[in-house]
């Protein structure tokens, strides 16, 4: 071997060491890093009987019990050889502690409203933070595109709100006060206390501007249609309506994304989503909005009563017969009788009570067409209540006479693995249910629009 060729290896051996002090420096750097501010540690978790230990994850979000890559410190360091001072912490957001995100896009757009000193609609920011189309000579509220943007900004803060009462408040007072420990249970315990904790405040509300900001005092159906069109609310009537459609929306893509545990009644439930939000926009945009604060408030009062029967059912309480017999007479009230009231306000009163014209400059479109849309939606809600309302009395009629209360809706343990296959196998047909259901609703329109037109030639 020449002289040449020993100083080559020797001189590669001395690169390779060079680069593996290096990577030692940097691991050992990195440790100390980790100890020193407490962002690593070990913890062990079990799985299926058996115990593993597991590290943290640099660079990684721990969303819902599970993590996703976002920045990979040990990755960038071995490719660049340099690692960004803002890699080097752990990014960790529990599903507890998930909250703080909504929670901080929602107030940082109020205070970057609030901070800006313009409280005018030139503000970008106005239309997320308040009402729009405000009328200084009426002192009402238009409406207008603007108000999906405070609709936006709504869903954001029931996101926030949601998980926030029941990771922080409901799941605590469930483990310590009422020793409930199993995983099933208090996730549905979760879930149907915070429907009693908006319901019970949805539910009173809606009925107080039903009595002193509508006219449509205990479903007056007549009146639905003397004021028609309501072009104006007033602030307390177009803020509780855009609130709920801003709930309505966010439940609609919790169930969607399956947040929650599906139900057996899935299928179900979009349905009923679909034509729930179909109601909500037509309603406003046509200015039906009498009529939707019904439908509204026979939701909500109904549905506290459910949940507040089904909690009281999976504690065990002594109450839960005489609630469950208080829910099934508000459900066949509101869900059935005052249905079927606004059913028959259309067959007999939408036309001749109040204007029954189209006229797009007078913006009346209390017409022939929108009759059986209305008619339509709201019929396919009373089939799907009827359908509830068999399983109520198939749960009745097992409480009574064989002493059994189990929620039909509900899924037992057993059940769970086979009821996510058959939602997994079911999927596609939601998603052709769902683009047919708007393409429905573009063909009405367009014929709608068609219609209209020639009318207005003929008229010509």
């Amino acid at each position: 071997m020449s002289k040449e060729e020993t100083n080559n290896d020797a001189f590669q051996v001395d690169n390779l060491n060079t680069a593996r002090n290096a990577v030692d420096k940097k691991r050992t750097t990195s440790i100390s890093f980790s100890k020193s501010t407490n962002l690593s540690g070990t913890k062990n978790v079990t799985s299926r009987g058996r115990t593993r230990s597991r590290g943290s994850s640099v660079g990684k979000i721990d969303l819902h019990g599970d993590t996703m890559p976002l920045l990979n410190n040990q990755y960038y360091s071995e490719k660049s050889g340099n690692t960004a001072p803002f890699m080097k912490k752990t990014i960790t957001i529990s599903k507890e502690n998930f909250w703080m995100i909504p929670l901080t896009i929602f107030l940082s757009i109020q205070a970057l409203y609030y901070i800006s000193g313009n409280r005018t609609d030139s503000n970008f920011l106005h239309k997320f933070v308040t009402l729009s189309y405000h009328d200084e000579k009426t002192g009402l509220y238009g409406k207008g595109i603007n108000d999906l943007a405070f609709v936006f900004s709504y869903m954001v803060f029931f996101t926030f709100f949601r998980d926030f009462i029941m990771f922080m408040i409901i799941r605590p007072l469930a483990i310590r006060l009422l020793h409930i420990y199993k995983v099933s249970k208090l996730r549905r315990m979760m879930e149907q206390c915070y429907s009693i904790v908006y319901y019970g405040i949805s539910g009173p509300m809606g009925l107080l501007v039903m009595k002193y900001s509508s006219n449509l005092w205990l479903f007056n159906t007549e009146n639905m249609y003397k004021s028609y069109p309501d072009t104006q609310l007033n602030f307390y009537f177009k803020l509780f309506y855009l609130v709920q459609a801003a709930f309505w929306v966010q439940q609609a893509c919790i169930l969607v994304l399956q947040l929650e545990k599906p139900r057996k009644d899935y299928q179900e439930l979009i349905f009923h989503h679909i034509v729930t939000l179909l109601l909500i926009w037509l309603s406003y945009v046509f200015h039906f909005q009498q009529m939707g604060l019904s439908i509204y408030i026979t939701m909500d009062v109904s549905d506290f009563f459910l949940s507040l029967s089904k909690v009281l059912n999976y504690l065990e309480s002594i109450f839960v017969t005489p609630v469950f017999l208080l829910f099934i007479g508000s459900w066949i009230y509101l869900r059935h009788y005052i249905n079927l009231k606004i059913l028959y306000s259309l067959i007999w009163e939408f036309k001749e009570v109040g204007p029954y014209v189209l006229d797009f400059a007078q913006q009346q479109y209390k017409c022939w067409i929108s009759r059986p849309i209305i008619f339509v939606l709201i019929f396919s809600l009373q089939c799907l209540n009827l359908f509830w309302l068999f399983l109520i009395f198939r749960i009745l009629y097992r409480l009574v006479f064989q002493g059994v209360q189990k929620d039909e809706r509900s899924d037992s343990d057993s059940d769970d693995d086979e009821i996510e296959t058959e939602t997994k196998d079911k999927m596609d047909w939601f998603i052709i249910c769902l683009v047919f259901t708007f393409w429905s609703i573009k063909w009405v329109y367009n014929l709608f629009v068609l219609c209209c037109y020639r009318k207005k030639c003929f008229s010509r």
